[in-house]
């Protein structure tokens, strides 16, 4: 499931902000906004997908997506959701193709802006430039 996270957030970098990016195991111990989305898979499984970001980089997201060129907290807050909506859902759909595990996706939740301080199972940090972006993934069941 990671796999698949990571290679939208690595086709999201690509393909949308127009940067390449780095993978690391190293998570970093900065201030980040800190969204999550819980999914279920087909086979019963519940897990946990943080999306945390540097306010850079959600910054770029959202000079992407509003052409804001400083935008407010509540800004990066809905940019950080809508972040983790679309990664989460573009690796659902890179699952499905591969005839993976699929599943389903609710709605995305703002946790805090914060180091990301939480248990996982799983993560990586994406870094795009000096901005950075941690997915990682805690099971639930």
């Amino acid at each position: 499931m990671l796999k698949t996270i990571v290679e939208a957030s690595k086709n999201f970098c690509t393909h949308q902000i127009r940067v390449p990016c780095k993978l690391s195991d190293e998570i970093t111990k900065t201030r980040t906004l800190i969204a999550y989305v819980d999914i279920d898979t087909h086979n019963g499984q519940k897990h946990r997908v943080y999306i945390a970001s540097d306010s850079n980089f959600m910054q770029r997201v959202s000079k992407l997506y509003l052409d804001e060129d400083e935008s407010d907290e509540e800004t990066l807050i809905d940019m950080a959701l809508e972040t983790t909506n679309l990664l989460v859902g573009s690796a659902k759909v890179i699952a499905e193709e591969a005839n993976g595990n699929p599943y389903t996706i609710s709605t995305p939740h703002f946790e805090k802006i914060d180091i990301f301080d939480f248990e996982y199972d799983q993560a990586k940090l994406i870094k795009v430039e000096n901005d950075e972006l941690i997915v990682a993934i805690k099971e639930l069941n």
